[in-house]
């Protein structure tokens, strides 16, 4: 399969702080101190209760497909909600398989894209 094009981030004040841990490897997660529940994406108030009171959390890097659906474009590849073993919903795409493959449920693990500016979040089989 040849390689899509993809785009650079678009980084802001307010993401900042997850592009400078995603040109390091790591993706993070936003926490809600008061419920004590991670969120997709981060940002600087908790999506359950509308506090400031946030951090950054490590993600694992793991966690099944929840939806997917195929492209059939030039080249073809496929874009998934995955479920992070933390508990969100990440839009995505799943890379470094078959994509006749691609099962809800399947296992994934994380991989980073590179483009111009930060690598992407991305997910091959686990």
């Amino acid at each position: 399969m040849s390689e899509r094009m993809l785009p650079a981030p678009v980084e802001d004040p307010s993401t900042k702080p997850f592009w400078d841990a995603a040109r390091a490897g790591v993706l993070m997660l936003g926490y809600c101190r008061d419920t004590q529940r991670h969120f997709w994406p981060p940002r600087g108030t908790s999506p359950f209760t509308l506090s400031s009171d946030v951090e950054l959390r490590v993600a694992s890097g793991r966690g099944a497909i929840y939806s997917f659906t195929v492209m059939r474009v030039a080249p073809p590849y496929a874009p998934a909600f995955v479920e992070l073993e933390e508990g969100p919903r990440i839009f995505t795409n799943i890379i470094d398989c078959d994509l006749a493959e691609i099962r809800i449920g399947m296992k994934v693990r994380l991989e980073w894209k590179a483009t111009v500016g930060a690598a992407l979040p991305m997910f091959a089989p686990a």
